[in-house]
């Protein structure tokens, strides 16, 4: 589905300022709006006698337009609201609330046809909530998909968990999701109009409202665009950063933004502490209106994430007028037609009993628009932790050559047991057998049904994955056969490369594959975004941006340290997803842009999973005839991994004064009148920094320079994650270059996590090798968690000769690399009591096995003899193929292989 230029949109409309805004993006994005599509509630009984519209030449329906105009669709959060049901009023005016669909207003939306010239399209609202998940579920999958092994009760009713699929009992007996109905509504309007091949919608922060627009557009061919998504974090427009440099992005941007074009946006419905009547037709985007929401949100003890957007249900909006480029005219609502009907709970919303549409005069403020777009500012590309790090790439960037050591200190008051039930790695090679790509991944994903059916698995514990192919030519033809693993929501991560001739011979393909055997159903966070936006590059098919799933032997802890796996990410521009094109006519190196693009595209993703640190990241090259332009290229990208993890730490922060002008903390704690929607009384913890230096051993964090002052760059250096570079034949969409973090730390506590880095000298042709650890061992107890990547280098006249003529030798250094690991952790954790350690698992001073690693052919034979029988072994190395391999200091390396191992404590503790 991936199309560039410019796309044919169906907009879904509610009336609200989200959806309206999202179609002006839409446009400014050079997209054409070809259809307004409404879904409105059913008719009820108890419906009052609304006088009629007036008629509107431009609307469609799909049944005559009654005497009670219907509503339509926007959304809010499951865990915000109750589940869709009519609340009925004393005086019979009812409000279908409901998690998926806005209806206040309903009675004005007919008239945006008029208002817009473009047709409209509506239908009722038909089913009722079904799954409760999030995550949405497609029905038809739902019943074909096998039952998740759980290790414990499994969670019911509505949850606030993005990776959680609930499904209710109600989809066993035949009844229908409210998602649903928009098929046949969408579906009316490609009967109409077969060019449109987007649907658009007004998602800003709601995972619930925007996985079930995803799941109906990709089902019916449509390309989902969500402009807005994650708009609130992302950094101002150009113009609004210039007007107000030193500013920091806030919700309230995006009521500004809205303000700026034009649009005019009435609140309809209040439902949180603290709004009362009098906030009832306010235009919410205006800065008065702004201040007065945040002041009264935070006096009441609300202001948490969304809420001054109504992303909660504190308020929902009406659209009356906005630029010309969409608005041809100017719906009127006059005081006397419209009355507060008040609900339970402190809610009240305005009934619209008569509108109307006031054309505005032909060519009125032409010049707010250009060639019919409107003039909407759009968030820049690159934020403000990004866009210093690519101004010092194009400049001469030096990386310093001396290996940052901190040496190796044993950690007091533990067992030195192993822990069991780690992660399995299923590593599956494409044989000579079959002699076409597909009929090797054919086999190869039969294999892996096989595998799971054996152990009563859902494809869901499956965590990440990597794919290797020979050419990524056939990626399109392998994509295929491998989605049809994955009909759960949230698939697992996944990093895609072509590493050419690197791969055995005969071998087309190398799928390896993370599983988490005692995994639950609800410990399993995803993170699955197939829209596009401007936050990240949209993942169109069947991997999720991350999967983050608790530590330790039984994942069941939600509590415990999550590690979280991303996919790969590459440097496509998230509103368009293409490559980003040179800045002149002669076709430039873009290289700078790729690595920084790419780089941040992986940090939004780990800061919206809420990860804290790194264990590691490798980037992904493709091949290149020159050795200096690969070493080059590795220098960059080490350069823009250093600066990322030591942004702002040469900056002074300033702290805000303190707010006098809200309640005390007993009444945001106990006092229900203070209690929001968003909040639920408490103050909202701040979401963690990536890094989050403060997770780091204080230790670490109070070296001082010769002069006897601190200085927090220099000290922080050397505890930056290990990073390195890998060239291979290709990667995705011909990019330039694949970013590939290892694994992400989330939930760490403080002052929780060691780091180590030594070299180690061996007796292989006088190479070394570099060990970076980082430990977590949690204050409050549980297994101590180690990961290490372990570097090997090359000799100087094997780095230097391209062809030797005896090359190293894999299993050779695998073992050396083994059993260096294995002693460094014997330091690090010690020898376990000869009273702890029952028969079976593995110790510290065992040599450990590496989950994954990289190996430059080039200079090391044999490195698929490691795998065996890779096919039919469940805990094989996988095994990445360079064409060379190169240290954050432009080094080269022959092997690069990375471990992980949980460890217990003693029980003196």
């Amino acid at each position: 589905m991936a199309v560039d230029g410019p796309l044919n949109v169906i907009a879904l409309v509610s009336g609200g300022k989200d959806s309206f805004f999202s179609i002006l993006h839409c446009l400014a994005n050079d997209h054409r709006v070809v259809a307004l599509a409404n879904l409105h509630p059913p008719d009820h009984p108890n419906a009052s006698a609304i006088a009629p519209l007036p008629s509107h030449p431009g609307a469609t329906e799909q049944r005559p337009i009654s005497d009670a105009p219907a509503p339509l669709a926007s959304s809010t959060d499951a865990g915000h609201g109750s589940s869709k049901h009519d609340s009925e009023c004393a005086d019979g005016e009812t409000d279908l609330n409901s998690f998926m669909y806005q209806t206040v207003g309903h009675q004005v939306v007919p008239l945006y046809a008029t208002a817009t010239g473009l047709p409209l399209f509506r239908r009722a609202i038909t089913g009722t909530t079904v799954d409760h998940g999030i995550s949405y579920q497609d029905p038809v999958l739902s019943s074909t998909a096998p039952p998740f092994k759980a290790d414990g009760p499994q969670q019911e009713g509505p949850t606030s968990d993005p990776g959680a699929v609930v499904v209710d009992d109600k989809r066993d007996l035949g009844e229908e999701d409210e998602t649903e109905s928009l098929i046949p509504l969408l579906q009316s309007v490609m009967a109409a109009h077969p060019e449109a091949n987007a649907v658009c919608t007004g998602a800003i922060l709601s995972t619930y409202q925007r996985t079930r627009v995803e799941s109906i557009a990709l089902r019916l061919g449509l390309i989902p665009l969500g402009y807005l998504w994650q708009y609130p974090v992302l950094p101002p427009p150009l113009a609004a950063a210039e007007e107000s440099p030193r500013s920091q992005p806030d919700d309230a941007q995006l009521l500004r933004e809205m303000e700026s074009v034009g649009l005019e946006a009435r609140i309809v419905k209040v439902a949180s502490a603290g709004l009362d009547e009098d906030f009832l037709w306010e235009n919410v985007a205006s800065e008065k209106s702004i201040q007065r929401v945040k002041r009264v949100l935070r006096k009441f003890g609300g202001g948490g994430r969304g809420s001054e957007l109504g992303e909660g249900g504190e308020f929902e909006t009406l659209v009356v007028d906005g630029p010309p480029a969409l608005f041809k005219g100017r719906i009127v609502v006059h005081d006397a037609d419209t009355k507060i009907v008040r609900e339970g709970g402190g809610s009240l919303w305005l009934s619209i009993r008569k509108a109307s549409v006031e054309m505005k005069p032909q060519g009125q403020s032409s010049n707010e628009q250009i060639a019919g777009k409107p003039i909407v500012r759009t968030p820049a590309l690159l934020d403000a932790r990004f866009e210093p790090i690519l101004e010092a790439l194009h400049t001469d960037v030096q990386i310093g050559d001396e290996f940052q050591e901190v040496p190796l200190a044993p950690l007091p008051q533990t067992s030195g047991v192993v822990a069991s039930n780690l992660p399995e790695q299923w590593c599956l090679l494409g044989s000579s057998q079959e002699t076409s790509t597909e009929s090797q991944t054919s086999r190869l994903v039969d294999t892996v049904r096989q595998r799971l059916r054996a152990q009563s698995l859902s494809s869901l514990a499956i965590t990440n994955t990597i794919i290797v192919l020979r050419h990524m030519s056939d990626f399109p033809a392998i994509n295929k056969l491998y989605g049809a693993l994955f009909q759960e929501p949230n698939p697992p991560a996944r990093v895609t490369i072509a590493c050419g001739d690197c791969l055995p011979q005969g071998s087309e393909i190398a799928i390896y594959l993370t599983v988490q055997p005692c995994l639950g159903q609800n410990n399993r966070q995803g993170l699955h975004v197939q829209s596009r936006s401007y936050w990240a590059p949209a993942n169109i098919g069947p991997y999720s941006q991350a999967i983050a799933f608790p530590s330790g032997p039984s994942n069941a802890d939600h509590s415990a340290m999550k590690i979280t796996t991303i996919a790969g990410q590459i440097p496509l521009i998230p509103a368009s997803m293409v490559l980003p094109a040179s800045d002149d006519s002669s076709g430039g190196d873009t290289t700078d842009l790729q690595i920084t693009l790419a780089l941040q595209h992986l940090w939004r993703i780990g800061t919206e999973m809420q990860v804290q640190w790194w264990t590691s990241a490798v980037a992904y090259f493709p091949r290149t005839p020159l050795t200096v332009d690969i070493r080059r290229k590795t220098t960059l990208a080490a350069h823009a991994w250093d600066a990322a993890h030591l942004w702002g730490l040469d900056t002074e922060a300033s702290e805000e004064d303190d707010d006098e002008t809200g309640p005390d903390l007993w009444d945001r704690k106990f006092n229900p009148q203070y209690m929001s929607l968003t909040g639920g009384g408490d103050d909202e913890a701040a979401p963690p920094s990536l890094p989050d230096w403060d997770v780091l051993a204080s230790a670490y964090l109070t070296d001082t320079g010769k002069n006897g002052e601190e200085n927090p760059v220099q000290t922080r250096r050397r505890y930056i994650p290990y990073m390195f570079a890998a060239e291979v034949d290709e990667l995705p969409r011909a990019a330039g270059i694949e970013w590939q973090a290892h694994l992400g730390l989330a939930k760490v506590g403080s002052g929780s996590v060691r780091t180590f880095a030594t070299t180690v000298p061996t007796r292989l042709d006088g190479r070394h090798l570099e060990l970076y650890h980082v430990v977590v061992r949690p204050a409050a107890g549980g297994d101590i968690y180690v990961h290490t990547t372990a570097a090997f280098s090359l000799d100087k006249e094997h780095a230097d000769n391209v062809s030797p003529s005896s090359p190293v030798t894999f299993c050779g250094d695998i073992d050396t690399i083994s059993i260096e690991v294995g002693a460094a952790l014997k330091t690090l954790i010690g020898s376990p009591k000869e009273d702890s350690c029952p028969p079976g698992p593995e110790s510290a001073t065992s040599a450990p096995h590496p989950y994954l690693t990289y190996t430059d052919t080039s200079h090391v034979s044999s490195s698929f003899s490691n795998m065996a029988d890779a096919n039919s072994a469940s805990n094989a190395s996988a095994v990445i193929p360079c064409y060379s391999l190169w240290n954050a200091r432009g080094a080269r390396l022959s092997t690069v292989a990375l471990f992980q191992s949980h460890y217990g404590r003693t029980t003196e503790e």
